[in-house]
C-alpha cells in the first residue's frame, strides 16, 4: 500500500481521535446537538462519531480517499449547526464566547483541508 501524503495523516488522525471521543465521552457531544435535530442527541453523537472514524480511516488508502473526502465534507456540513448552537449559547457549555465563535471559521478551513487531502 502506498503511504498517504503527509497532509493526510494529521487529518485522518484528528477525525479518528474525535470520532473515538464521541464513544468514550458522548455526554459533551450530546449536549451540543441542537434541540431541533430530528434524532436523539445520543443517536446523533454516535452516528457522527462513527462517520468521523470511517472518514479518517478512509483518507488513509488511495482507493477510499475520494469517498472519505465527500463523506467528511458532508459530515462537516451536518455538524455545523452544533457548532453554531454552541456559539449562540456558550454559557450552556462552560465555553468562553470567543472560543465558541472562533470555532466557526475553522469549519471552512477544515473543509478546504479535507477537500485537498481527499483528492
Amino acid at each position: 500500500m502506498n503511504r498517504p501524503p503527509r497532509s493526510v495523516l494529521p487529518l485522518a488522525l484528528g477525525f479518528g481521535a474525535i470520532g473515538v471521543l464521541h464513544f468514550l465521552r458522548p455526554q459533551f457531544f450530546d449536549r451540543i446537538v441542537p434541540p431541533w435535530v430530528p434524532v436523539s442527541p445520543r443517536t446523533a453523537t454516535l452516528v457522527s462519531g462513527a462517520a468521523e472514524i470511517a472518514g479518517g480511516l478512509g483518507l488513509l488508502h488511495p482507493a477510499t480517499r475520494p469517498a472519505a473526502r465527500w463523506g467528511l465534507l458532508a459530515l462537516l456540513v451536518a455538524v455545523f449547526p452544533a457548532n453554531l448552537y454552541m456559539a449562540q449559547h456558550p454559557e450552556k457549555f462552560g465555553t468562553p464566547p470567543w472560543v465558541a465563535l472562533a470555532r466557526l471559521p475553522l469549519q471552512p478551513l477544515l473543509a478546504w483541508w479535507v477537500s485537498r487531502a481527499g483528492r
